[in-house]
């Protein structure tokens, strides 16, 4: 029993009963939903599209979960999404040959290039000059669409690139690209936050700054480094969704992502007020969302709908998730156990 207890304690326990629920649902709605099949050596079917759909949200909430765990937010990376798609389409589109590799890749670095000055000046503004992360974020956030729009001249700057097309429809060894990509940079940043000290400085910092930084802790150069990162991966976020549909949208591309990406951390067990972080926990939150996402149009709700149902099973997740809560459920089966009965000797 204290087994059983011991997994339902678990901060995940309650994220994955949630996704597996929704899964259910898709597959009581349509039979089919979980089957995969193999076309031209590809691998097709929901599950598929979920790790597809999933590639740009965790990239981005790959970064939140680092920017949330020294106490801080990044409202920014909807913006940064915008800008590295507008950077890297209307380079390739002012090029005398867009489906050159060497073109597409030049237009990638200097998109990746630009999106870390990013990155650099949010960790400047909250490490140095010492601004509310929220503040500070919330500039570019509100002139990062502009700048997007600038460099576009306004318009939506579509390209035909089969190099650049590949990176978000292409599959490899079977699986699509674009979910290759998120994995990779998913184990890459496990591994890096495991297996060194960086995830322990980061945890230090979030914890508590000022003893970190007593402690020797360069905390200033912990918080610059996470949002560099931050922005790196919104960057190549925005790759993804830029060639997903081949088109710089600076007005909707990676519009309110933020908010998920939240969401997603949040619903991983990583608090808020910083410390302790899970990346397999936010991999679990962006999986619920996607699946959310996809059990919305699958059951037939309404599309006047769709946010209302996403608010209640996020609200219903993050209250099971809850400390009082719990607290509440466990005390409440205390009291409903039977009392061990004695026998005479």
């Amino acid at each position: 029993m204290s087994a059983v207890g011991s997994i339902i304690r678990h901060r995940l326990f309650w994220p994955v009963v949630a996704l597996g629920v929704l899964l259910l649902a898709c597959v009581l709605k349509s039979n089919t939903f979980l089957d995969i099949a193999v076309r031209d050596g590809h691998l097709y079917g929901g599950p598929i599209d979920i790790l597809r759909r999933s590639s740009v949200l965790l990239l981005v909430a790959l970064g939140m979960t680092l920017v949330i765990a020294t106490r801080g937010i990044d409202l920014s990376v909807g913006a940064v999404m915008a800008i590295a798609g507008a950077v890297a389409l209307s380079q390739i589109a002012a090029s005398d040959d867009p489906g050159s590799l060497a073109v597409v890749l030049s237009a990638i670095g200097s998109a990746v290039l630009v999106c870390l000055l990013i990155g650099v000046f949010n960790g400047f503004l909250v490490a140095v000059v010492g601004i509310q992360p929220i503040i500070a974020t919330l500039v570019i956030m509100t002139a990062g669409r502009g700048i997007a729009m600038l460099i576009t001249g306004g318009q939506i700057t579509t390209v035909t690139s089969a190099p650049y097309k590949t990176i978000a429809t292409g599959y490899w060894l079977g699986l699509p690209v674009a979910a290759l990509i998120a994995g990779f940079f998913f184990l890459a940043t496990t591994l890096i936050t495991r297996r060194t000290a960086l995830g322990v400085l980061i945890e230090s910092v979030g914890i508590n700054p000022v003893a970190s930084r007593l402690a020797g802790v360069r905390a200033r150069t912990i918080i610059w480094t996470v949002y560099i990162l931050c922005a790196f991966f919104a960057c190549i976020a925005g790759f993804i969704r830029s060639s997903d549909i081949m088109a710089a949208d600076a007005n909707n591309a990676g519009l309110f992502i933020e908010l998920d990406a939240i969401l997603a951390v949040v619903i991983g067990g990583t608090s808020l007020a910083g410390g302790k972080f899970s990346l397999v926990g936010t991999l679990v939150g962006v999986l619920v969302i996607t699946t959310l996402t996809f059990s919305v149009t699958i059951l037939g709700i309404p599309a006047n709908a769709v946010s209302l149902f996403k608010a209640l099973v996020v609200i219903l997740v993050c209250l099971l998730q809850s400390p009082v809560v719990r607290h509440k459920m466990r005390a409440r089966r205390r009291a409903v156990a039977p009392a061990p009965v004695e026998v005479p000797a």
